[in-house]
Parts: structure tokens; sequence; C-alpha cells
């Protein structure tokens, strides 16, 4: 029953980390959003019914049943079709035809500067809503359209400088980068990484060389030193021989070095210190340059223990972090082929390819039941999953596909080169760039995202990739 506790415990420390995540995602874009005055009409974290929601002035906050994302509504996200020629009524006569253009979002007549009737002004243009496809953008202006109110015209987000607008869409992603540095920094500033100690970790029973395969002792296979000698596993070394040991190190250069002479070790056992004769033999060990040398072996391995970084170790795991990440999603067709023949087939499935929220709750799981590790030891591996997970929502946003982030990024980087290159040009400003028109694409890289979710799901579900 306590392991079940624990399980169940695990995977909800999982779900609030990546709820927290989420919504600090949105927070990320809603601060700037309102900021530059953008009428910011909902902040929700998840999908589908609503479980809570209040509103605090003109904004709602809310939390949704699905934990598998967020969202922002923004007034205005897409700019009006734009009306080339039209015929306006005005006093009772039918006025020639003029060509309008929309600026800063009004109706104005080209031809002198006389603004149009307000209901000229406030009727949406017709435009041509034949085919599928022309279908889909107009809908998407018109549900844009009604998230502006009467009166909040100018508080729309297609309307801001393209600028404005990258530092709103990147707001997102720079906080999950944020959070991936500090959770990261606790993990190595406060807990640590492990490092080898000067307690024993496991005995060998025999004498094995480093370039052995085997992985048992055989039928009258020579008993290490350590065994025959009584070392045991939870020993902290003391001296050796009369020094001081200070480090994992200090051990291994004086055993490599005493091959064939006995040593005296004095270790610490169950509070109280012990003396133990032990004599190296000879056998072939690997140095840390990875080179293989015949020198003094007992046959013992160093107990790990988790020791503070300096703040200067974490841009570099940050970086090694956003590498893994960057690997996984350049190599993603390749990646989701393994996850299908792996599910579905014969194949080994790639513990550090791609997987699910499902499948980092089964993770979560898993090391929340590892009673034989410390519970300091299970936080610090918490924590570092919830850091792995910021990682990947900064780079995954970065994507330079609608609906990510990235998609809204290039739009707004594109227009922006378009104004500056048709001032350059002293050619007419070609005004914001039609989003509209790539929701048909929106809806395709949604459903391709939808299917590939689906499908780690199952995986982690059928196949799942486990710490053991």
């Amino acid at each position: 029953m306590e392991t079940v506790l624990l399980y169940i415990l695990g995977v909800v420390i999982i779900v609030l980390g990546v709820a927290l995540s989420i919504g600090l995602h949105e927070i990320g874009h809603l601060v700037p959003a309102k900021l530059f005055g953008v009428k910011v009409g909902q902040w929700m974290i998840g999908f589908g019914p609503t479980l809570f929601k209040r509103k605090f002035g003109e904004t709602e906050y809310g939390v949704k049943a699905i934990p598998l994302g967020g969202y922002i509504s923004m007034a205005g996200m897409f700019p009006p079709g734009k009306v080339k020629t039209g015929a306006v009524r005005r006093a009772g006569h039918l006025r020639d035809e003029l060509e309008l253009e929309f600026v800063e979002g009004d109706l104005h007549d080209v031809d002198e500067d006389r603004a149009l009737p307000s209901t000229v002004a406030r009727s949406r243009p017709k435009m041509d809503s034949t085919g599928f496809f022309n279908v889909l953008v107009q809908d998407a202006r018109d549900s844009s359209a009604e998230t502006v109110s009467p009166g909040d015209e100018h508080r729309v987000f297609w309307k801001l400088a393209s600028w404005k607008r990258i530092i709103i869409m990147l707001g997102g992603p720079t906080v999950n980068l944020i959070l991936g540095f500090v959770f990261w920094a606790i993990v190595l500033c406060v807990f640590g990484l492990p490092v080898p100690s000067t307690t024993v970790g496991q005995v060998k029973e025999c004498v094995l060389p480093s370039t052995s395969s085997a992985q048992t002792c055989g039928t009258g296979a020579t008993p290490s030193p350590a065994a025959a000698g009584g070392l045991k596993p939870g020993d902290k070394i003391l001296t050796i021989d009369g020094t001081a040991i200070r480090s994992w190190d200090d051990e291994t250069r004086i055993i490599r070095g005493a091959s064939g002479d006995a040593l005296t070790f004095v270790v610490e056992r169950d509070g109280s210190p012990l003396t133990l004769e032990i004599t190296p033999v000879p056998n072939s060990v690997t140095t840390a340059s990875g080179a293989t040398v015949t020198a003094g072996y007992i046959g013992i391995g160093p107990a790990s223990e988790l020791q503070p970084q300096p703040i200067t170790v974490v841009p570099a795991q940050v970086g090694a972090n956003i590498a893994g990440v960057g690997r996984v999603l350049g190599n993603l067709p390749s990646e989701l082929v393994n996850v299908v023949q792996s599910t579905f087939g014969t194949v080994k499935r790639d513990p550090n390819g791609p997987i699910s929220v499902v499948g980092v709750g089964r993770i979560a799981g898993e090391i929340a039941t590892l009673n034989s590790t410390p519970v300091v030891d299970r936080v610090s591996a918490m924590l570092q999953i919830i850091a792995q997970l910021n990682i990947a929502l900064f780079l995954f946003n970065l994507i330079p596909l609608l609906p990510l982030d990235g998609g809204h990024v290039v739009g707004a980087l594109w227009e922006a080169i378009r104004r500056r290159a048709a001032a350059w040009l002293k050619r007419p400003d070609p005004g914001p760039v039609d989003m509209a028109k790539l929701v048909p694409l929106t809806l395709g890289v949604s459903a391709v995202l939808g299917v590939m979710s689906l499908l780690l799901i199952v995986a982690d579900i059928v196949n799942p990739i486990s710490i053991s």
C-alpha cells in the first residue's frame, strides 16, 4: 500500500510541476501583452471542461480538466481582411467607387482626407468565402473580430508593432528557460551532483579484470582481496597505512601503487573504527583516461553522495540539456519511427527518445517508490525531470510553425522585414501580414501534434521507458 501511495505521490508531483510550468509560460505571454495594452480575455491552464475559473478585472483565470497545455486569449489576433473597392452611399446619393484600405483598423477614404460614416467603418467587408480553406480563414477572422469589444479596437494584438508582438510571443518560452535555470540551480547547487565518496558501495566477490565480460564469479575463482580481508559495503575508509583518505581518488592512488604489499585499512563501521589487513593483487584496471594498465586491485567500488556544485556549472548543464533536447527534436521523424517499431514490433525503444506526459508520470512514480534510494536523491531526481520539461517546452515552442509561439514570431519578423523593405524602396506600406491565411496550415500542424501525442501516450502504456 505504501508503494502505491508513493507512486501516486510521484505522479502528482510531476503533474503539479507541469501545470506550474505551463501556467507560468502563459504568464510570460500575459504580462507583456497587458503592458502593451492588449486586451486579454482569458488565461487558462489545460483544455476541455473548465474545473475552476474566476474573473479579475477584464481577464478570466481558470483551470481545465486536461493539463496538456494552456493559452491566453488576446483580442484581435488576426487583422481584418482588406477592402479594395466598394460603393458608399452618403447623404442620399451614390458616390463613385473609391479605393478603401484599413489604416490602423479604421476605414478611410484614400481620395480625400475624410472619414467614412461609422456605419461603414464598422461593417465587416464582404469576402470571397467559397472554398473550404477560404471558409476556415474567414472563420478565423470572424472569431478574432468577436474578441474585440466596442471601444477596444485600439487594444488588439495585430496592431502592435512587430517587436512588441515578438516580445509577447517569446515571453512564454523565455519563462520556461528561466525555470529550467532555476530548477537546475536548485538541483546542482542545493542538492548537488552524485560524486564518489570515501564509503565502500560494493565489494567484488572475486578478481575480475576490467577487460572481462563476465558478470559472476565462476567455480574456483580467486576471492577478491577486499572480500577476503573483511571489507563490507557501507564501510567508510578513514586511513590506509596511516594516510588520511579524503576522496576516493586518494584510496585508488594508494591501492594501485601497492600491488603485492599488505595495507592497513582503518574503516568506520556502525559508528566504530575497525582495522583490516588487505593485500592488493595485480590486475588489469581501467584508468580515468580509459587506458587499461596492470595495477594493484582489491575489488571495491565507491558509494555515491550528492555534492553541491558552484553556480557557475549551471549554464553548462542547461546548455547540455538544450543540446540533448535539440537532438531529439532534430531527429524527431526517425525517433517517431523507432517509437512505432518498438510499440508494435520487436525493436528496442530508445530510452533517450521522445516521451509523453504519461511516460514522465510513470518515471516519476518509479522514482518515488525507490525505497533503497535516499529521499534527498529522489527529490533531486524529480526536480531534474521538471527542469528538463521546462527546457523541452522552451525549445518546442520555438519551432517556427503555427500554432506554436515560434510561428507567430516568424510572422512578426516577416512583417517587419516587408515594411522595412518597402520604406527603403519608397513603396507604400504593405500593411500587416495576414496570419489568418495560415489557419489551414495551423490546423494541419495541430493534427500532426495530436497524432504524435497519442502515439507517444500509447507507447508509454504498451512499451514504457523505465529507469530500471
